[in-house]
């Protein structure tokens, strides 16, 4: 799915207009990312929760040359599904 079609997913079912839904959609992303960036989690209750997690430090390889590389430490953001989304998933 993508987000236009999120957009009219959520207008259908909202009874609002595109335009008010992708803002509204646009919103909790901005929200969302906000707070991510700030090292903190957003939680919706039977959805699911957003974190940031460190990825460590780690040594790899340059697949053109195979020679030996470190890779730093990195910030990534991570997701893990509530209870009700999981259930709904499995069914």
């Amino acid at each position: 799915m993508t987000k236009k079609e999120l957009v009219s997913a959520i207008a259908e079912k909202s009874g609002l207009s595109k335009k008010d839904s992708e803002s509204a959609l646009n919103c909790a992303l901005a929200v969302v990312t906000e707070e991510l960036s700030k090292g903190n989690e957003v939680q919706i209750t039977g959805f699911g929760t957003f974190s940031v997690k460190t990825r460590a430090s780690r040594e790899g390889k340059n697949p053109q040359t195979g020679e030996a590389i470190s890779i730093p430490e990195s910030k990534v953001p991570s997701f893990k599904a509530g209870k009700s989304l999981k259930d709904a998933v499995a069914e």
